[in-house]
């Protein structure tokens, strides 16, 4: 009997603790969270990762088929480097090809024979990218092999043409030669006709006019083999020339090639850090990787003293963003270092980027100052001043809630529902122009039974009507 009591009691005992800690529980996950109003700057931004590019960089170019102009150009970024798009002058100092510039060309690598096909060309080796080099230094060595095997077809083709020509002349000789001397047999023909003649004057007319009309036809067949000769010799001077021309062309274009395959050897135009070239995809050119021959940049010497920012914004956000609007950056490798900018280029057309369903644009932003601790390619974050607000009420935005009426409010510590009425707004905050006071305590999320806080504010529904 005792153990049954002792039984029933544990259970009532173990059922009030239960009971108890579900209580305990049930009030340690009801939970407020709240934030204060706060009053000062107030800034709307947007926000981008970016890379340090140099505003002005020196193109280092393999050889390029077309007009020869100069390697080496001075290039200042005001558009994307990778669509190649430079306003480029100066003048070729280096090995390596060429680049369509304004400047004298002394020493290019430009090819000007319309004859050479344009083919892609692979990088066999290449310095590491932050190599610092001097002018003249090597740079890159590019596959010559499909060249090398068009020079040595063409080599064979050449000497072709040239025995061809020498058989050509030998055999005009040959001909004329022969020509010459029907020429002068038939010269022996007309003496007899003539002597003929001038021996029948004393037979009968018939005879006499037999003579004379053998010895016309041999004037007229001498006539005829001289102007033959004439012109035989003027076919063959033609054709003689014709092969000529078509020898010297295809010697140009030997020497041409010749001098095409030395260029690509790459050296520096000057001195500097390399940094190498991005395609359009962002694939750095490196070591295996093949150059399009309408864009042989292969790296590039940046002038570190002037830095930009280069960024992609979305086309949502773009129309916010115009030149002249400041920029706080933090570059990756120096986080405890801020640095300032400028909007300076804005692209007028969208990009399809890898990963990106909407279009983006392009911004550079031009760092403040010098910093020889910065390089190419640094990662940097980018915060983009649209507009800014001195002594703004601010809270957080997820403070602000609203109802089926669409009228915005907050609640309040003090268990009021405060209407109020919302400005301008970042990613994180809004603004507050009329309803709430520095230091407001108010809730981040809803409170348990919000239907128990006491609406106030309604003059301000007033003021906006």
């Amino acid at each position: 009997m005792k153990k049954r009591v002792f039984i029933i009691a544990g259970i009532i005992v173990a059922f009030a603790a239960l009971i108890v800690f579900n209580r305990l529980t049930s009030k340690k996950n009801v939970f407020n969270v709240y934030t204060e109003v706060k009053k000062g700057l107030f800034e709307i931004t947007v926000s981008n990762s970016g890379e340090l590019v140099a505003e002005k960089s020196i193109d280092i170019r393999g050889p390029v088929i077309g007009q020869a102009t100069d390697q080496g150009d001075n290039h200042e970024n005001h558009g994307p480097q990778g669509s190649g798009s430079s306003q480029s002058s100066g003048s070729n100092r280096g090995g390596g090809g060429s680049s369509q510039s304004s400047g004298s060309n002394r020493g290019g690598g430009g090819m000007q024979s319309m004859d050479m096909r344009a083919m892609d060309l692979k990088i066999l080796d290449i310095v590491p990218e932050g190599t610092i080099v001097k002018e003249g230094d090597y740079v890159a060595q590019l596959d010559k092999s499909s060249y090398a095997n068009t020079l040595k077809t063409e080599l064979d083709n050449l000497n072709t043409l040239q025995v061809n020509l020498q058989m050509k002349i030998l055999d005009t000789a040959v001909v004329l030669t022969n020509l010459r001397d029907d020429i002068k047999n038939q010269g022996y023909v007309v003496e007899e006709a003539a002597i003929v003649v001038e021996q029948s004057k004393f037979e009968p007319p018939a005879t006499i006019r037999k003579a004379e009309m053998n010895l016309n036809k041999a004037q007229r067949a001498l006539e005829q083999k001289k102007k033959n000769y004439t012109l035989k010799i003027a076919q063959s001077l033609s054709e003689i020339n014709n092969q000529i021309r078509i020898l010297n062309r295809r010697t140009t274009y030997v020497a041409d090639l010749e001098d095409f395959l030395t260029k690509f050897t790459v050296t520096a135009p000057a001195s500097g850090m390399i940094i190498y070239k991005k395609d359009r995809g962002g694939a750095k050119r490196k070591e295996g990787s093949s150059v399009n021959p309408f864009d042989m940049v292969i790296a590039t010497l940046p002038d570190l003293t002037t830095m930009n920012s280069k960024i992609y914004v979305n086309e949502i956000e773009i129309s916010k963003v115009t030149p002249g609007q400041k920029v706080n950056i933090v570059v990756d490798a120096f986080p405890k270092k801020p640095y300032t900018g400028t909007v300076f280029f804005i692209a007028n057309v969208g990009e399809q980027l890898p990963n990106s369903d909407a279009k983006m644009f392009e911004v550079q932003i031009k760092v403040d100052g010098s910093d020889p601790s910065l390089r190419p390619s640094m990662t940097t974050g980018n915060k983009i001043i649209i507009k800014s607000f001195n002594d703004a009420v601010y809270v957080p935005i997820e403070c602000v809630n609203t109802g089926t009426d669409s009228i915005p409010f907050v609640y309040e510590r003090n268990k009021t529902k405060q209407i109020v009425k919302l400005g301008d707004a970042n990613d994180k905050y809004v603004i507050i122009e009329d309803g709430l006071k520095q230091g407001t305590t108010v809730y981040v999320i809803p409170p348990e039974n919000p239907e128990k806080f006491k609406l106030v504010g309604m003059e301000i529904l007033a003021s906006k009507k």
